[in-house]
């Protein structure tokens, strides 16, 4: 689960979802891993829900490899997680994050290892993957008990690389997802987790979010393909919610995971999981956006998606991967949202 490995980008999108020439009609989108969140536009494809286009999407297991991609107008829409939007406006990309869809909603935790006590981690090793949710989940729980991201050693370790080292007492904390949490914390007495993505105060900073990303070439181009292709991602979510079984197994097919996993993730009472993710339907995702009245979910704010990329922005330089302050407003074109608000459609689902 929320694996990182490096395929190359070129490679990944010789074998996308197409084959063959790529028609006219078609709209190459990206998924960054294989992760159920950003599975929605290919239930849209299944589903027929963007007739008058072919989805042609590809799944990177490569981050960094599908935002060049897309860069480089290889891919005209990316899934993947909104931390990154700070990083391409700095690097002046032709990229734009058009809608947050999901917060993570206790799926990603920190876990201390046993016998250690927090006052005592400076000049520890702690592990977490550099330039992801890990890293800003670890920096902001060891500024919240006094310790700077300088004080500690840095290993940057995804979650199942970290298990070993954790278990030969090598790691002192380290963030990780299921199952992993589970084989340390039963492996491990007296490890625990000291803080996760589900916790109030850390959900209503909107800064652990997936989103939607386009290429602002493909939206100035074919705008109308975009609000299309927009408006099918949260038709693909509105089919999940009314036909979860039946959806969770077309996901688990897509992403090639045993499907009893995508209900740990995503729920199977099409809304959410409660330690996996939250789906942010149309209308609370235009709230955050600023398009649409009303407060998100969790305490967020409307129209804080700018304030939670520029808090993002905010912690990427105080864990020393950004080296200035950008304008968060310019990673964001919420226009998109704001037509299709403009044009009457709404969206409001509740869990089954």
């Amino acid at each position: 689960m929320r694996p990182c490995l490096n395929i190359a980008a070129a490679a990944a999108i010789a074998v996308g979802g197409g084959a063959g020439a790529v028609s006219a009609e078609t709209v190459n989108v990206g998924v960054c891993v294989s992760w159920p969140g950003y599975a929605m536009l290919e239930v849209a494809r299944q589903k027929d829900l963007l007739p008058d286009h072919d989805l042609n999407i590809t799944i990177f297991e490569d981050p960094l490899g599908g935002h060049s991609a897309l860069a480089a107008g290889q891919i005209d829409v990316y899934g993947c997680t909104a931390d990154y939007t700070p990083l391409i406006v700095d690097r002046g990309t032709d990229v734009v994050n058009v809608a947050f869809l999901n917060p993570s909603y206790g799926v990603d935790h920190v876990i201390l290892a046993p016998e250690v006590d927090t006052a005592d981690l400076a000049g520890k090793k702690v592990a977490a993957p550099q330039a992801y949710i890990g890293h800003l989940l670890m920096g902001i729980w060891l500024d919240s008990v006094g310790i700077s991201p300088g004080q500690v050693e840095w290993v940057n370790l995804n979650a199942d690389e970290a298990v070993g080292p954790m278990l030969s007492g090598d790691l002192s904390a380290a963030y990780m997802y299921e199952p992993w949490i589970s084989k340390v914390l039963e492996a491990s007495p007296g490890a625990k987790s000291v803080v996760n993505t589900g916790n109030p105060e850390v959900l209503k900073t909107g800064i652990f979010m997936d989103a939607l990303y386009m290429n602002k070439n493909f939206i100035e181009e074919k705008r109308d393909v975009a609000l299309a292709v927009l408006k099918a991602r949260w038709e693909g979510l509105g089919y999940w919610n009314q036909h979860t079984e039946e959806t969770n197994k077309l996901m688990a097919d897509f992403l090639q995971w045993p499907e009893e996993d995508i209900g740990y993730v995503i729920g199977t009472n099409g809304k959410s999981f409660e330690g996996g993710i939250y789906m942010m339907d149309f209308d609370e995702s235009a709230r955050l956006c600023g398009v649409l009245e009303g407060d998100g979910p969790f305490g967020m704010a409307n129209g804080s998606m700018v304030d939670s990329i520029a808090l993002t922005n905010e912690w990427w330089v105080k864990l020393g991967l950004m080296d200035k302050t950008v304008d968060a407003a310019k990673g964001v074109d919420c226009s998109l949202m704001g037509d299709l608000v403009a044009s009457g459609y709404r969206q409001s689902l509740a869990a089954h």
